[in-house]
């Protein structure tokens, strides 16, 4: 009998919730805006095989779009912050990610190789950052997504420091 895995010690910063919501609202106004210009191209054509129908109605097509993903706009942003968290423990760094589907990722400090600090345009101006962990194994690497520059920073300089300590006791 296995016990379930316990939640990592530590969320991401709650400006990640803003961080979600404008990469969501990137993705809703192509959505919609790829409708629309979809809309004004079938709306009231002769062409044969468009039902008459679907080009007097085309206009439906951005109201239906809008409505159907703005419930996921707004949920997704919250749900990732719920779900992501992350914790160094010991030798072994436990992060958790996911929406749709959800990733537990253990990555033991010993086989950490690199840990790169990256933001993007949005993290910049929210001042967050990713974390990049890379490993030797055919995983490839982890990442945490979220986190305040100052404690990407810190983790990123303790995973380092740690790394090189075990490598160092390994050899």
């Amino acid at each position: 009998m296995t016990a379930p895995l316990r939640d990592p010690a530590n969320r991401v910063s709650r400006r990640a919730i803003t961080l979600w919501l404008l990469q969501a609202l990137i993705g809703f106004l192509f959505l919609v805006g790829a409708s629309v210009l979809i809309a004004s191209i079938f709306s009231g054509t002769d062409w044969a095989w468009v039902p008459r129908w679907a080009a007097d109605n085309a206009w439906w097509l951005p109201v239906v779009v809008g409505v159907l993903t703005l419930p996921f706009l707004i949920s997704e942003p919250l749900w990732r912050y719920a779900v992501h968290r992350w914790e160094l423990s010991g030798d072994v760094v436990y992060a958790r990610s996911g929406w749709v589907s959800r990733e537990w990722v253990f990555v033991p400090v010993s086989r950490i190789q690199t840990v790169d600090k990256q933001q993007g345009w949005f993290e910049r101006m929210l001042g967050l950052a990713t974390l990049e962990i890379r490993t030797a194994s055919y995983a490839g690497s982890s990442s945490i997504q979220g986190l305040d520059v100052q404690v990407a920073s810190r983790l990123a300089e303790d995973l380092a420091h740690r790394a090189h300590e075990l490598r160092d006791d390994a050899t």
